[in-house]
């Protein structure tokens, strides 16, 4: 799936919460506008109708480990997530089906 627009669900306990009302999270490409988000939903689960599309960038944090070797140094890496609103006569999404 080179070029996908989705890249993941995101499953949380407040996102869970979230899903009952009809709001999912995914995480998707930093260059993906919301139009493009907006498609690949209705493209990957048919049948669901998005009414909104919010998207935020979550910055990576640095990390920082003690080894036996010493210190180590890293980075997490920048995400993109989107949080998307159902319209309510839609069809609920399920991403526990394909497990």
């Amino acid at each position: 799936m080179k070029n996908a627009v989705l890249v993941r669900p995101m499953v949380t306990e407040k996102l869970t919460a979230l899903m009952e009302a009809g709001h999912y999270s995914f995480e998707v490409e930093l260059k993906a506008n919301k139009i493009e988000i907006r498609k690949a939903i209705e493209k990957r689960y048919p049948g669901v109708k998005v009414k909104e599309v919010r998207t935020m960038i979550v910055r990576g944090k640095r990390r920082t480990q003690q080894t036996r070797r010493g210190r180590v140094e890293g980075r997490r890496a920048t995400i993109k997530k989107a949080i998307i609103t159902l319209q309510p006569n839609s069809e609920q999404i399920d991403f526990f089906e394909e497990v």
